[in-house]
């Protein structure tokens, strides 16, 4: 029997489209949920013969073979190639079986690597039956958190599984409609690593960012305080738009090693970019020792 006659289909049930950089796990689930389904009774609708410990997203990825691949892009009537396309594809860690059988291995993931939660809107555009929440990996070339500049929703840590309203922040949808040109990936992890620092030690722009959090917990009371703090789990998004600003000035560094005057010369720019009044890291500052080491 073929896999997209296996059940009668619910209206609207095959609509349930991925979302971008969506997880295979997300989709699997959501898609199961339309037909009020687990995942693992869809896999074996489809005679996909699973291996691993079912946990979800975002704890836990699905690796399809490709014949899996082709029965769920049949029982979907989503062509193999836009499939892949939409959903986050990555290599499985071994082989998941021989060639031309319908298998799938769940695997972890590294708390690190989680997937973030999308924009509740854009999912339920996607799978209007059921209301599971999707997630989806950030995009690779900026600071890990995911914006929705069309709903206003953003998120940060795969621990809270709901985006939040930042339309009280709206510095974060300008920041990132005006990020077009992504800068390096080295100045990138540069400027993550310093702003992490400055916001952990109450550093420069802490009055800032501590406005900024205010405003995104007022809006969002559903931020639960356990197992971490919004202050933890909320800082990606809070420094977002001071950490493109320092990984843009970052590339426009001449090569190291950095005379005086050019150090002098970039921390008053950057302080007009950040609009401080003026940037005097001390010697243990993660941007002094960026500045100063050959």
């Amino acid at each position: 029997m073929r896999a997209d006659t296996m059940w009668p289909t619910p209206p609207g049930a095959l609509h349930v489209r991925p979302l971008p950089r969506e997880t295979a796990a997300s989709y699997l689930t959501r898609l199961a949920a339309a037909y009020h389904l687990s995942a693992a009774q869809l896999l074996d609708g489809l005679h996909i013969t699973a291996t691993g410990n079912p946990t979800g997203p975002p704890a836990t990825e699905i690796h399809l073979s490709p014949e899996a691949t082709r029965r769920l892009s049949g029982f979907t009537r989503i062509p193999p190639a836009h499939l892949a396309r939409a959903l986050a594809r990555q290599p499985p860690p071994a082989a998941i079986g021989t060639a031309g059988t319908a298998t799938a291995r769940w695997q972890p993931v590294t708390p690190a690597t989680q997937p973030l939660p999308a924009c509740t809107a854009c999912t339920i555009r996607r799978s209007p039956h059921q209301a599971v929440p999707a997630w989806i990996h950030p995009a690779p070339d900026l600071p890990r958190i995911m914006i929705c500049t069309r709903h206003q929703q953003a998120a940060s840590d795969p621990r809270h599984p709901t985006s939040l309203d930042i339309r009280p922040v709206p510095e974060l949808t300008r920041t990132h409609l005006r990020a077009r040109r992504r800068p390096t990936a080295t100045s990138l992890s540069w400027a993550s690593t310093i702003t992490t620092r400055w916001y952990d030690h109450h550093q420069h722009l802490h009055q800032r960012w501590h406005t900024r959090l205010d405003r995104l917990t007022a809006a969002n009371p559903h931020i639960p305080p356990d197992p971490a703090s919004p202050t933890l789990t909320c800082r990606n998004l809070i420094t977002y738009p001071e950490t493109l600003t320092l990984a843009a000035a970052l590339d426009r560094l001449p090569p190291r090693p950095h005379t005086r005057t050019q150090q002098s010369v970039f921390l008053h720019d950057l302080a007009n970019r950040l609009n401080l009044p003026r940037l005097a890291p001390a010697d243990h500052d993660l941007l002094w020792e960026r500045l100063t080491t050959r």
